[in-house]
């Protein structure tokens, strides 16, 4: 420990780190499930979730103001593409065991990331917030969205 690391602050940077690797980590494996099975669609998808798996982990670590002031859209992306593509399965199948298996990593995908959310902006309002103001150009809520 140096003299200039607080204990709670490396804990919580630690912690940030494990989530953003699990994070990766689910989205990588479910995009290697969906590029296994083959075709067009199941091949898009795949690349789908390893390109928002590059921004999460950009948004994540960059030390870019430009960078930090967009990190919530890696987060809101890669949350929604899970979420649409278990619509999309359920609307359509096929329904077999490794499907299942592949949605229930797209969940837990996504919670990991609504806890993401949590820990940096402390709501997801206040993700929103940071959002419309990075967008219109009102202002940045300083370094929290830079984790």
């Amino acid at each position: 420990m140096t003299a200039h690391t607080h204990p709670a602050t490396r804990e919580s940077h630690a912690f940030g780190a494990a989530l953003t690797l699990a994070i990766v980590g689910l989205a990588l494996t479910t995009g290697y499930i969906h590029l296994g099975l083959g075709g067009l669609l199941f091949t898009l998808n795949a690349l789908g979730y390893a390109g928002l798996a590059t921004l999460y982990v950009i948004g994540s670590v960059a030390p870019l103001p430009v960078i930090a002031r967009f990190s919530w859209f890696p987060r809101v992306a890669l949350a929604g593409y899970a979420a649409i593509t278990i619509v999309a399965w359920a609307l359509q199948g096929p329904y077999f065991p490794l499907a299942y298996f592949a949605k229930g990593v797209e969940v837990t995908l996504i919670g990991l990331i609504a806890i993401d959310v949590f820990r940096v902006y402390g709501s997801p309002a206040a993700m929103v917030r940071s959002a419309v103001e990075s967008v219109s150009g009102t202002g940045h809520r300083g370094g929290m969205a830079a984790a």
